[in-house]
């Protein structure tokens, strides 16, 4: 939902800006293009810079850590590390 929101507002924010310099309001122009933009990168760059929460309980040389948390949906999230390579992995509960 926030997620939606974030980019529906990026989106009105460029939108804007675009608007403001076809008018010739470049200061305006200026900072909605900019906070559009930001927001827009930052949040479609979320979705590829954090993990996937897996379902299935990694096979192999993984170690369950004593890190649980909530994800988004409220779902308990365990955390696996494979102590060879450093690798985590987030399992849902």
């Amino acid at each position: 939902m926030l997620h939606s929101f974030t980019i529906a507002l990026g989106v009105i924010a460029l939108l804007g800006g675009l608007i403001a310099l076809a008018f010739g309001g470049f200061p305006p122009a200026f900072i909605f293009l900019f906070w559009g933009v930001v927001l827009l990168i930052g949040t479609l760059f979320e979705r590829y810079r954090y993990k996937p929460v897996e379902t299935a309980t990694p096979v192999g040389n993984w170690t369950r850590t004593p890190e649980r948390f909530l994800d988004e949906h409220g779902r308990p999230i365990t955390v696996w590390l494979d102590p060879a390579t450093g690798e985590r992995k987030y399992v849902a509960d």
